[in-house]
């Protein structure tokens, strides 16, 4: 039973990582909705979040790669790229580090995640409504205060069910970065972020995890890395290639409808 809840959540994790729908708050949802305890699963939830990490890596790699190759020769662009990366994840690594103990209290809260899933919703119709995409593509092209404000707009999906991808990429949109961008950068953010967040996780339980105290253990954490690593690597291919052509609204219309079945079924649970 154990490693078919793995299995669930490492889905679960995987389609809703990367597209603006909330994989935490998904997560939560789905331990409460389907009697599964979110505590015990805390950490689970928390860590194979490294599964879709290394999806963005192994799908990128060559940007990654060339990255690194032009920061050894001392390129502009690399350096530009990475110090757009650094600047946007700063906030959410201070603020995450300050706040964890407020955090953890809204992670248990799945009627947060049913409202934040609902007016999340709300306001990516609102921005993609308004905005107005234009400029320079590319993360290394993006001026440093836009970099800057998408790092402030990730510190909102400290609220479970906000989205972290959505965030990024909506506080993107808002301030003009083509779609194709946006996502990307959110993709590249993820990394240094959701890695914060793992380790983060990993040392407040490590005396749970070493003692192998409660039912969720290694064995479910790495089933969870390998379906979420393998089912977003499939999600990150077709998103980017689907909000090029299409936009936002699909998501949109899902967290709403998502979030208003939810708090329905939670007011009457």
């Amino acid at each position: 039973m154990q490693s078919t809840t793995a299995v669930v959540l490492g889905i679960v994790e995987g389609l809703t990582e990367f597209i603006p729908v909330s994989s935490t708050g998904h997560l939560i949802l789905a331990s409460t909705l389907f009697g599964y305890d979110a505590d015990q699963w805390k950490v689970f939830n928390v860590v194979i979040q490294v599964g879709a990490i290394l999806a963005v890596v192994v799908q990128y790699w060559r940007t990654f790669w060339a990255v690194g190759r032009g920061l050894l020769h001392r390129e502009a662009m690399s350096w530009r790229f990475l110090r757009n990366i650094l600047v946007a994840f700063l906030p959410s690594a201070v603020l995450g580090f300050v706040l964890k103990k407020h955090i953890d209290v809204l992670l248990g809260s799945p009627l947060v995640v049913a409202w934040a899933l609902l007016v999340g919703g709300i306001a990516i119709l609102a921005i993609e409504r308004v905005a107005r995409p234009g400029g320079p593509s590319g993360v290394a092209q993006l001026p440093l205060v836009k970099a800057l404000g998408v790092g402030f707009a990730q510190c909102l999906a400290m609220i479970p069910g906000i989205s972290r991808s959505g965030a990024t990429i909506m506080g993107a949109l808002a301030m003009g970065v083509e779609r194709r961008t946006a996502a990307e950068f959110s993709f590249f953010l993820a990394v240094p972020t959701m890695l914060g967040a793992s380790v983060l996780e990993l040392w407040g339980s490590r005396h749970q995890l070493a003692g192998g105290m409660g039912p969720v253990g290694w064995g479910e954490i790495a089933i969870g890395f390998v379906v979420s690593f393998v089912v977003a690597l499939v999600v990150i291919r077709a998103f980017v290639a689907y909000v090029s052509r299409s936009g936002f609204a699909p998501f949109a219309w899902y967290r709403i409808v998502v979030g208003i079945v939810a708090i329905v079924l939670l007011m009457r649970h």
